[in-house]
């Protein structure tokens, strides 16, 4: 599911909220498929901003066999 569809979602649904001692809202209840929504989403943000920020990083191109043979040795990669 995408961010935007997350956030849709949620809108459509009525919250509900769980109080502290001082009546202010402090915790929400929502069924586990829109937090799984809602978790997949930011995800899925992450996953953009980290590729954004990989973007941005100058260097040098290294084939994917050399990357993988390196990953192996470190145990990384089976």
């Amino acid at each position: 599911m995408t961010v935007a569809k997350a956030r849709t979602r949620t809108k459509k649904r009525s919250k509900q909220f769980l109080a502290d001692s001082q009546g202010r809202r402090a915790w929400v209840v929502l069924p586990i498929e829109e937090y799984d929504d809602l978790v997949e989403a930011a995800e899925q943000r992450e996953d953009i901003r980290r590729l954004e920020e990989g973007k941005q990083l100058k260097g040098e191109d290294v084939p994917w066999g050399k990357v993988k043979a390196k990953l192996r040795a470190e145990g990384k990669l089976s």
